[in-house]
């Protein structure tokens, strides 16, 4: 180890037991939790829905960063390096937009198939996959409103987008024998007021008996969900 990295190493351990935290303790306790890495920093969130497309929804990322993947099996080659690099147990967290397929599907169609080389993919290298629909760079998320949009049949579409990916979801479940996470990103928004807050989502949450992912970046920006 680099003798900097070592002696701060040692300054922060003793910091924390000075708080009687043992530190090597706390890191045999994290060992067999897995990190969901999100597919999007392998390319930028530019997906191969629709690589040229804008990115909007306020996603902070230009979609330019240089050498990016272009396709899915760059992303999978880039996903094996960073894995093998990155100590501890992964999983990957798919984004509806890292689709498959042929021809172009409306994101309210999308269907297991379209990610079976995921699947494939992730049971060669043992892990599990997580899943986000993708509720923003799409023609019918222009004004900024989707799940909580007025027109009827634009919120209709955003509800059956995410009806869509909950079927993905448990397709991986399945062929992968572990649970596949959900998480709802929900975008809409007037500024940076956001339609969602953190007291809504855990009340929402806990009186569905459903688990609340906690997303820190999208939330109103004065409240705190630490």
């Amino acid at each position: 180890m680099n003798p900097a990295l070592e002696q701060a190493w040692q300054l922060a351990r003793q910091r924390y037991a000075d708080i009687d935290v043992d530190v090597e303790q706390a890191l045999t306790l994290l060992d067999p939790l897995p990190v969901s890495m999100n597919c999007w920093q392998g390319d930028d969130v530019a997906g191969f829905e629709d690589p040229s497309g804008a990115l909007t929804g306020g996603v902070q990322a230009t979609g330019n960063y240089p050498g990016k993947a272009t396709n899915p099996e760059q992303l999978r080659a880039d996903l094996e390096q960073a894995f093998s690099l990155i100590p501890g147990p992964k999983r990957l967290n798919l984004h509806a937009i890292y689709l498959e397929a042929e021809q172009p599907v409306a994101r309210n169609a999308i269907e297991p198939a379209h990610f079976s080389r995921w699947v494939a993919w992730a049971r060669e290298h043992q892990l599990g996959l997580d899943f986000n629909p993708t509720c923003f760079s799409y023609p019918l998320s222009a004004d900024s409103f989707t799940l909580s949009h007025a027109d009827d049949n634009i919120r209709q579409f955003w509800i059956e987008h995410c009806q869509a990916s909950r079927r993905i979801s448990a397709y991986f479940s399945r062929e992968l024998g572990t649970a596949s996470v959900m998480n709802i990103w929900v975008p809409d928004r007037l500024k940076d007021l956001t339609v969602g807050s953190a007291a809504f989502y855990l009340a929402y949450a806990t009186s569905r008996g459903t688990a609340l992912c906690m997303d820190a970046g999208h939330f109103h920006p004065t409240e705190v969900i630490s």
